[in-house]
């Protein structure tokens, strides 16, 4: 009997976690699009702004956010010349906020850290530095609650919140990005074994017209066309600085070790330059025989801007991972060093 009891006891806790989880998963579905505008708008990073939410709000269903869209439990103050209701919290009847709708709570929330004092360190800090904000907001004043941080950085933990951050900030770097494909600027050109998807989603060869294109001149400049395209029969995408690797691998539904693997890289969060970044599986061979160094590439480089696996350069050029290249050089993609090569000979670089 005690075991039946046990075992009920167990089913239920397990339902009610679960319950409390598809609440979370539903608020954040129907709040995360407010919470990136409202980042990029005022800087509150998305994560603390939807963990404050799902915290301040119960998933949404506070007396105060269903009958005043308080999502977030912001008191009166003496500058609120809006709608009032009373509520006990620390102290009876204390007066809070009333919102129109939900989206307004939102915009309140973000303006009340912006523009007071308390919180100006806050927005010193990286936005994804979730612990900082957390801790930070409590340090701040803005909740009693003990343990207020932890529970913050649970809720975004739980629903991994962050990226949603990520997303905010990959859609700034979007909005700032000027680059645009123009085929007829004679100081740019896109190599000949750069396949663009255009709108309609046919693959076809890009050329300049006004330009030979040589995709073994070092000197040439490279522009990339925006969204997934090919390199040597290969998808890739062309990603700026700044760009989170997390967020390529969820746009893309990959796995974030396949993107480090298919890449030759190791494991960063963040790129700290402009990167070709491929989403399967390079080739074992080039498209063209032979590529010529320009100066400071690297064979990493190389690989990325031919869409060849480095193995594969490290074995027809019967190199080592730790070959410093020198300009002018070829360095072979299709088939191993000829015995008659007069190439430029690389040198070494000391550990």
């Amino acid at each position: 009997m005690k075991k039946i009891i046990l075992s009920s006891i167990c089913c239920i806790a397990s339902f009610f976690v679960f319950a409390q989880k598809e609440k979370g998963y539903a608020y954040v579905a129907t709040y995360k699009n407010i919470a990136i505008a409202e980042m990029q708008r005022t800087g509150v990073p998305a994560s603390i702004t939807l963990a404050q939410g799902i915290l301040e709000s119960q998933y949404g269903e506070s007396d105060l956010c269903k009958k005043s869209n308080n999502h977030f439990g912001i008191k009166c103050k003496t500058e609120w010349t809006g709608e009032k209701v009373y509520h006990d919290d620390d102290l009876k009847q204390e007066c809070f906020r009333v919102y129109p709708n939900a989206e307004a709570s939102f915009k309140d929330h973000s303006d009340f850290l912006k523009n007071r004092p308390y919180y100006t360190s806050l927005f010193n800090l990286s936005p994804t530095d979730v612990e900082g904000w957390c801790f930070g907001l409590k340090k701040a004043g803005y909740a009693t609650e003990k343990n207020y941080p932890q529970m913050l950085l649970k809720i975004i933990n739980d629903y991994n919140l962050n990226q949603y951050t990520l997303i905010a900030l990959q859609q700034q770097n979007n909005k700032t990005n000027t680059e645009v494909v123009n085929n007829n600027q004679s100081n740019n050109s896109i190599p000949a074994n750069v396949t663009a998807n255009r709108p309609q989603e046919e693959l076809v060869t890009v050329t300049n017209n006004n330009t030979s294109i040589n995709t073994t001149n070092p000197t040439t400049t490279t522009t990339y066309p925006n969204g997934v395209f090919t390199i040597n029969h290969t998808k890739v995408v062309y990603a700026k600085a700044g760009t989170s690797l997390l967020l390529i691998a969820n746009q893309y539904d990959l796995d974030l070790n396949k993107i480090f693997a298919y890449n030759d890289m190791q494991e960063i969060s963040v790129l700290e330059t402009d990167n070709l970044i491929f989403l399967e599986k390079k080739m074992k061979k080039g498209a063209t025989d032979f590529h010529v160094v320009a100066a400071n590439e690297t064979l990493h480089d190389i690989a990325q801007k031919e869409g060849v696996q480095l193995e594969s350069i490290l074995q027809f050029n019967n190199f080592q991972k730790n070959i410093q290249l020198n300009a002018g050089e070829k360095i072979y993609l299709r088939n191993f060093t000829p015995a008659n090569s007069k190439t430029v000979q690389p040198t070494k670089v000391s550990k």
